[in-house]
């Protein structure tokens, strides 16, 4: 369904503000009725999806999805970006000026921009630090299961409960 005039009014309006009833003012709705009319209008399939829609643009093109900010790091890392410096300089007699120089980013923003990337990835352990971290679980385990069976070791069960059939065969 398309939108009359008015009501794309209100949807720019509304994406603007975020507020129905002055989205409504600002689209020519009456100042009486404004509430009730951008009320109405939000309760509308159309508009509804138009302001969706307008909202998942903006989104689009303002917000920077994982593949911009991945490849932004990459080419800090690698030294693509550069940064403005202002430089003043003498120019003699007491006079200086100041000019805007270009210059590739520092090395600890390049630094930086690597311990960035790399949390992005799964850290690959090499196989040393792998062998040496089973070794210790393995150990671990074997001196918690030693532990447990010391443990069970010093269990003694003494049975002090006679019955009366005890007394008799034991006295016979």
């Amino acid at each position: 369904m398309k939108l009359t005039p008015k009501q794309a009014a209100f949807v720019d309006a509304y994406i603007e503000t975020g507020n129905a009833s002055e989205a409504a003012r600002l689209a020519g709705y009456s100042e009486k009725t404004a509430f009730r009319s951008g009320q109405q209008n939000m309760q509308k399939y159309a508009i509804k999806q138009a302001i969706e829609a307008r909202q998942a643009e903006i989104r689009s093109k303002r917000t920077a999805d994982i593949t911009e900010v991945m490849e932004f790091l990459t080419s800090a890392l690698r030294g693509e970006v550069t940064d403005e410096n202002i430089v003043t300089e003498g120019c003699g007699d007491g006079i200086s000026e100041a000019r805007i120089i270009e210059t590739r980013i520092s090395s600890r923003d390049r630094l930086n921009a690597a311990q960035q990337l790399l949390k992005r990835f799964p850290r690959q352990m090499d196989v040393a630090e792998q062998e040496a971290r089973i070794k210790k679980l393995e150990a671990d385990l074997k001196a918690m299961e030693d532990e447990q069976a010391a443990a069970n070791d010093d269990v003694v069960i003494i049975d002090d409960w006679m019955c009366e059939n005890d007394n008799e065969n034991t006295s016979s």
